[in-house]
């Protein structure tokens, strides 16, 4: 058998880099997010307040320190999620600010155990990613609470209470 190489040709695969580049990105952005706890914009975001220009201004800074080019930059700021989201998925939340934004759904009842596991996980959720989408309430790991989603736990009014204040804080991150 004679095996013969036909002439070279190049493919290039520029999502595949980008991908790549983001995925180093993300990860030296998160330990140097993690360094810098302290810093004042990222307090803000970690709590779930509202950002001001200075506050966004200071976070395309940080990224940049951490390794992030004016395109990544720009790619991440002008996505479906902007800058802040993308931030605190990389953080996360502040346990306290995430259970405080919540104690309004399950007070003035005698909260239920499957209730507070649904809560404790919504708040596991956001201190981990920092954003949730209110979807999630109908996927696995709440769905093996309850099968019928939130509301075979909670009235119609607390479930609606509960995705307003998720948008609330995807909101206090928008920037």
């Amino acid at each position: 058998f004679i095996d013969e190489l036909g002439d070279e040709t190049v493919f290039e695969l520029p999502e595949v880099a980008i991908g790549l580049d983001m995925a180093r990105f993300k990860e030296k952005a998160r330990q140097f997010l993690k360094a810098h706890e302290d810093h004042l914009a990222l307090q803000r975001l970690r709590r779930g307040q509202a950002l001001t220009p200075t506050d966004v201004a200071e976070l395309e800074r940080m990224l940049a320190q951490a390794g992030g080019t004016p395109e990544l930059i720009h790619k991440v700021a002008e996505g479906k999620f902007g800058l802040g989201i993308f931030i605190r998925s990389l953080v996360g939340m502040e346990r306290e600010a995430v259970a405080q934004a919540f104690s309004d759904v399950v007070a003035g009842t005698l909260a239920t155990p499957d209730q507070i596991e649904f809560i404790g996980l919504i708040v596991s959720e956001l201190t981990t990613n920092g954003v949730m989408d209110a979807r999630r309430l109908y996927e696995s790991p709440f769905l093996d609470i309850s099968p019928q989603g939130p509301e075979g736990l909670f009235p119609v009014a607390k479930v609606d209470r509960m995705v307003q204040v998720l948008e609330e804080i995807r909101r206090r991150a928008a920037a």
